[in-house]
């Protein structure tokens, strides 16, 4: 041992502690020699947990999922490794017109020289790819990943066991990147499901999966996020469990043995694992398997916003104590939330009861709103909170983007202000429609206005938490306004609204 070699008490005792155990940490090393002992409370003893009882409890629930798909292939009836006709064998090289010096047409008299029947493009099954999925009843139903078994033919479930079955879909989400699929089976095992709001950070759990077709294959890790938005209004769950291309659709599990997620992605620039793994919560997750199962495909509601995020700036220059809310940046003529009264530089603070702390959290609780429901919602509004009810509607397959009209002719001009803009009345084309009563257009943006982002053509109906009605009542707002402090300008460009914070010039 190294404490052979060692002199030293305290050196002595490292290594001793080293050799023990690379899994349990020591409490107390000690002092110099010939030292006393320290009187200081000892270190906790921390240990790696003991993972075979979670896997010897989980893994027999998990399975290997791989598919197949149809592809279009031509058969090669000439030319090397197929037809010997000499006849066959020119045209490979020279062309299906071309006829060999000598050679009439081919084979008898249908004067069609040189031309030959075409082999016509026939479907073939071949193998498309492998993922993983588990068990969540026990007369078969099994939940995987949208992407594992997308544009497949054929799907075929293979258990621990080795007994393969083959499965059909049920219903799958492609927003969530759900599937749920069913075998003919019975007295399965299925994974208990837990509650991933639960979750921590720093908490360890286990991925069972196919990596690289690797069945039943275990790795394991900590939280390393919750809550994390990647653009797509799903919530992940960001580990730095090892996951490669094959997990997708394998569980995510707790020491308790409880699936507490779907393993989905991974954050790489090389293909594989680099640290960064997503997986989407199982609550989530049961949420659209009970639609799946009753109806084969997910409704959500909607209300006809279009939203951006809160920034400190802006809140503090419209008077929300925190930059939490979701801001409205357009509303849909006629939809859900015009007929609410919803207005564009609304901010959307509470839906149905729950706070919208992020932007991205509204997109969710609406989402998982019954669709005809009528639900309470709070939204700041010119330095108060206002409580409106909206009547939520049913998303539509397929979103109808709008586009933005420009203005026709200039509008009648005005000084430049402290703002750095010129604004005058607003042109006929965009009066018609916008849906704003009042507001001034821009003609000219330069110094804080233009470093701003604000840009010919935009339309002001709002500065702090006056709403404005034309150039002459602008000018005394904006007059009015202290110049060591940011205003707020709602600012309306095409069908789309956003807050810009400006600081007047002194």
């Amino acid at each position: 041992m190294l404490s052979d070699y060692l002199g030293n008490s305290k050196l002595k005792r490292l290594a001793a502690c080293a050799s023990a155990s690379l899994l349990v940490a020591c409490s107390s090393v000690g002092a110099q020699t010939n030292a006393p002992e320290s009187t200081a409370a000892p270190v906790p003893v921390l240990s790696v947990p003991d993972f075979t009882g979670v896997v010897a409890k989980t893994e027999g629930s998990v399975v290997n999922i791989r598919t197949t798909e149809a592809v279009r292939v031509r058969n090669q009836r000439m030319g090397p490794g197929g037809s010997t006709d000499p006849y066959e064998l020119f045209k490979w090289f020279f062309g299906p017109d071309a006829v060999p010096p000598g050679m009439p047409g081919k084979r008898g008299d249908r004067g069609d020289r040189g031309a030959a029947p075409q082999a016509e493009p026939q479907e073939r099954t071949v193998p498309r790819g492998v993922g993983s999925g588990f068990i969540i009843s026990a007369d078969g139903y099994i939940l995987t990943n949208n992407h594992v078994v997308a544009k497949s033919n054929g799907i075929f479930v293979t258990l621990t066991s080795g007994k393969e079955y083959a499965a059909k879909v049920i219903g799958t989400d492609a927003r969530t990147d759900i599937a749920l699929i069913k075998i003919d089976a019975k007295d399965l095992t299925p994974l208990p499901i837990g509650d991933s709001a639960k979750l921590k950070k720093g908490q360890w759990v286990l991925a069972i999966g196919s990596p690289f077709g690797l069945d039943s294959t275990v790795t394991s890790g900590i939280i390393s996020a919750i809550n994390r938005d990647t653009g797509d209004y799903l919530p992940f769950i960001q580990t730095d469990v090892a996951v490669n291309p094959g997990n997708s659709g394998g569980p995510l599990i707790n020491l308790a043995g409880e699936v507490v997620g779907v393993n989905s992605q991974i954050i790489s620039q090389s293909g594989g694992f680099m640290g960064i793994s997503l997986a989407i919560p199982i609550d989530e997750t049961m949420r659209v398997v009970e639609q799946l199962k009753a109806h084969g495909k997910v409704t959500r509601g909607r209300i006809g916003v279009q939203i951006g995020p809160v920034s400190d700036e802006v809140a503090k220059a419209i008077g929300l104590e925190k930059a939490d809310g979701a801001m409205v940046s357009n509303v849909e003529k006629d939809g859900p939330a015009a007929k609410a009264g919803i207005r564009a530089g609304d901010v959307i603070t509470h839906f149905d009861g729950k706070k919208i702390e992020h932007m991205t959290d509204l997109p969710r609780i609406v989402g998982g709103t019954k669709p005809g429901n009528r639900v309470d919602m709070q939204v700041w509004r010119k330095g108060k909170q206002q409580k409106l009810s909206v009547t939520v509607g049913e998303m539509p397959s397929a979103d109808e983007d709008s586009s933005a009209k420009s203005s026709e002719k200039a509008p009648q001009e005005a000084p430049v202000d402290a703002l750095g803009l010129k604004v005058g009345e607003i042109d006929k084309a965009n009066r018609e429609q916008s849906p704003h009563e009042g507001g001034v257009q821009v003609v000219e943006a330069s110094g804080p206005a233009a470093e701003a982002g604000i840009s010919v053509g935009d339309i002001i109906v709002t500065i702090n938490d006056v709403d404005i009605k034309g150039p002459e009542q602008y000018a005394k707002v904006v007059a009015g306004l202290p110049k060591s402090r940011a205003a707020a300008l709602l600012v309306v460009r095409g069908d789309q609204s956003q807050w810009i914070t400006i600081t007047p010039e002194k």
